[in-house]
């Protein structure tokens, strides 16, 4: 699937592309735990998106870097589009 078709309430969604840039890694506190959040802009042929990564996940990518993701989803978040994992989803590092 291509970065230019995916739709805000999308699921199980799959897609390739490329690492453009890591954010700032935040530290947040939720149900007692501390979590880390980082948004990673990743491209492909059709466009870019917000890829919203947790915790070891983060430090699976880097800037570069040609990656997979598997039964993603896709939401809106401040009238942006984001990719987020969820509790299913995989990230893999090509």
């Amino acid at each position: 699937m291509n970065i230019s078709e995916l739709n805000e309430g999308m699921t199980d969604v799959s897609v390739e592309a490329e690492v453009v840039s890591v954010g700032e890694v935040k530290e947040i506190n939720k149900y007692g735990n501390t979590l880390k959040v980082a948004n990673v802009e990743i491209k492909d042929d059709s466009g870019s998106i917000k890829l919203t990564l947790w915790n070891e996940n983060i430090d699976k990518v880097k800037e570069g870097d040609k990656i997979k993701i598997e039964k993603g989803y896709v939401r809106s978040f401040q009238g942006e589009l984001q990719l987020t994992l969820g509790k299913n989803g995989t990230l893999e590092v090509l």
